[in-house]
């Protein structure tokens, strides 16, 4: 061998490993893999939303008077902003909580991965299956529904921080709800519950217009109603404001809520998360 090439190959850079940003890609790759290898867990998050619009949909189908939409195109962005808040929120709260209490999470605590990077994963999972969840509702509520798509740039960028700071606010409650159930068994109750509940009061269930004042304000403490507002906001036409409490979208109090749950769900993140059961110690 001369000396040239032994000389190259001493002065070649040494390999690198992956910082905390390349960490975190693979571990989305490696939890999107993760997800789609459980079958049943696949088909009941992306069916369930579908199921549910189909239903109420098909049963509630009359025009809603003075709105210019019929009350199945209401179910549709309510539908969306579920799935939305299904695939953040109540997924991450069970998941995190399954993974803490079977000590996933303690076994990756003690490798030289970075938290950040771990959280990054999750947020990788969270926001793909959030897409491929809304455009399998807006695909059927076009279709289906005639719900119509934005004919102008505005209302498409209003979806988009819309969907960002409803899926990174109810991502980051999920996160923080992880630590309440004190074992993988009460997870699905501690979890589903809430969710269940503020799916009536916020306009998914039950038409916006007939729900009680007192209700729709114990809604509006939380994210879900904010998301159903802003995505009907989005596609469904102005004579629809009629319905809605303030007969307006709001799109500014909408931003200023879910940033604030955004930054809110950040500190109870950083105040609660822990990866050990409370029996570890």
């Amino acid at each position: 061998m001369t000396t040239t090439a032994v000389q190259s190959r001493t002065d070649a850079p040494a390999g690198r490993l992956p910082g905390t940003w390349g960490l975190g890609i693979r571990r989305g790759g490696l939890e999107i893999k993760q997800f789609f290898r459980q079958r049943d867990q696949v088909v009941f998050t992306f069916a369930f939303p579908v199921v549910f619009l189909f239903l109420f949909a098909s049963i509630f189908h009359d025009d809603v008077h003075g709105s210019g939409v019929t009350a199945s195109q209401l179910y549709v962005p309510a539908m969306m902003a579920s799935g939305i808040m299904s695939t953040s929120f109540q997924s991450l709260g069970i998941s995190i909580a399954v993974e803490r209490d079977e000590k996933v999470l303690r076994r990756l605590r003690g490798t030289p991965m970075p938290p950040t990077s771990y959280f990054l994963g999750k947020i990788w999972l969270v926001l793909f299956t959030g897409i491929l969840e809304t455009a399998i509702l807006l695909l059927v509520g076009t279709t289906l529904y005639d719900v119509d798509l934005p004919s102008d740039a505005t209302r498409w960028l209003d979806f988009g921080w819309i969907f960002v700071l409803g899926l990174t606010g109810c991502a980051l409650l999920g996160i923080a709800i992880s630590s309440v159930p004190k074992s993988a068994k009460s997870a699905s109750s501690v979890v589903v519950l809430p969710f269940l509940v503020l799916q009536f009061i916020s306009g998914v269930y039950i038409s916006i217009d007939t729900i009680p004042d007192w209700m729709l304000n114990v809604g509006a403490l939380f994210p879900l109603k904010w998301l159903c507002q802003g995505l009907r906001g989005v596609f469904l036409p102005d004579s629809a404001q009629v319905l809605e409490q303030a007969e307006s979208w709001e799109f500014g109090r909408i931003a200023l809520v879910l940033a604030a749950w955004c930054v809110g769900g950040l500190v109870l993140c950083l105040l609660t998360f822990r990866w050990k059961t409370r029996r570890d110690g």
